[in-house]
């Protein structure tokens, strides 16, 4: 996968909606598109899966059903119910698909989905307070939590396991043990 971003507000609620996929652009004259997944279930882009189209040519949300699926350059080529020409899906380039939250399961005990993480506040053993997670992105090496300081600057943070010493969903809270000079070092703006 590309670079990801799960972007959103961390002052707003638990997110209605999770996104899926991102539509990249029209595939073919017959309506469908090809699909950058934002997601690891493959039950999402079956046939009959509903989905809500959100962006597409700056309209509000539609609710679209999958037609078929089939692999395409890493993502998905995808045609819908109803939707049967080039024009049509034109302006859907960057919208995104995305599922009401209820039909997210649950996932395993002590376990969480990364889109769980946006707004969580973050502090290190050494370092104290770091901020809140505004952003997820993976970069090609893994994820990178972006943590909006107290000062507004941002701060990328591998989120890699042998970093974390707790993740505490009830308190809404990460705890770090980051090497010393890693935070300065992803700070650095050179």
């Amino acid at each position: 996968m590309k670079s990801n971003s799960t972007k959103t507000d961390p002052a707003a609620p638990a997110a209605e909606r999770i996104l899926v996929g991102i539509v990249r652009r029209p595939h073919g004259v017959r309506g469908a598109v090809a699909v950058e997944l934002q997601t690891d279930n493959p039950d999402r882009f079956r046939p009959g899966a509903e989905l809500e189209l959100v962006g597409a040519g700056g309209r509000g949300p539609r609710r679209v059903r999958v037609e078929s699926a089939s692999p395409f350059k890493g993502g998905l080529r995808v045609s819908f119910d109803g939707v049967t020409s080039r024009d049509e899906v034109e302006g859907w380039r960057g919208a995104t698909l995305e599922v009401a939250r209820a039909q997210v399961p649950p996932p395993p005990p002590g376990a969480h989905y990364l889109f769980e993480l946006i707004g969580r506040r973050c502090r290190d053993r050494r370092a104290g307070e770091l901020g809140r997670i505004v952003d997820l992105v993976e970069d090609g090496g893994g994820w990178l939590v972006v943590v909006e300081r107290p000062d507004g600057s941002r701060l990328p943070l591998p989120y890699a396991e042998r970093f974390l010493t707790r993740v505490d969903a009830d308190e809404g809270t990460l705890d770090w043990d980051l090497p010393e000079g890693l935070i300065e070092a992803c700070a650095s703006r050179s």
